[in-house]
């Protein structure tokens, strides 16, 4: 089996992120740099929890042709494709539908980022990507042309979140810090909201006790 290491990595970061609820059943999808020429990533419509390593697909990086696999790659195969391409310091690339930053991915704003920690993996915003179907060409353009060399977030409206890192940790502390920002970021709109408007505060301070339990 041709990149059993970096196959077998991938299911146990999907099996990860899948108990944290940042991936769930087959939404979202993973890829790993093996070198310059070739990728893995999650295949289609596989429920991450039963995936093994000959499930997972070796793609060439060049024009997407899958080398191995025993399923078809990912329909997002192409847009983490273009982040290796635009980021050839980057090792993984992950995209999820993460519940917090995901509802940020519904408001159409980029996010700035204060917050010095978060932005040491982050970058200094969090761009949003407009909307474009899912495994469309069209996505993938938008993809690339927003990628930048000191962001490592991304949010991509109406459809969930785009982390990357020079390793699987890094991405998946990107991908774990995003989360955190967004959180504090909605909280701080729905307290303003809240005070703004004190008839809807009770309801307001549900959903903000929901938010903070989720």
């Amino acid at each position: 089996m041709l990149a059993h290491k970096e196959r077998q990595r991938i299911v146990d970061l999907c099996i990860e992120l899948s108990q944290r609820g940042y991936l769930a059943g087959t939404g979202g999808n993973v890829a790993l740099r093996i070198d310059a020429d070739n990728f893995v990533v999650t295949p289609s419509a596989t429920d991450y929890l039963t995936m093994g390593a000959a499930d997972v697909c070796v793609v060439r990086l060049s024009d997407l042709k899958c080398v191995e696999g025993e399923r078809a790659p990912s329909v997002e195969t192409g847009l983490h494709a273009r982040v290796l391409r635009k980021r050839p310091d980057a090792r993984c690339s992950i995209h999820t539908h993460q519940p917090v930053a995901s509802a940020c991915a519904l408001l159409g704003k980029a996010l700035e980022v204060d917050d010095p920690q978060a932005r040491a993996l982050l970058g200094p915003r969090v761009p949003m990507i407009g909307y474009m179907p899912s495994g469309t060409e069209l996505l993938g353009g938008m993809v690339g042309r927003a990628i930048q060399p000191d962001i490592n977030a991304y949010l991509m409206r109406s459809h969930g979140v785009l982390c990357c890192g020079t390793s699987v940790e890094a991405a998946t502390k990107t991908v774990e810090t995003l989360e955190r920002l967004t959180r504090r970021y909605l909280s701080s709109k729905i307290q303003s909201r809240a005070t703004a408007h004190p008839a809807q505060a009770n309801a307001l301070r549900r959903v903000l006790t929901a938010l903070e339990n989720a």
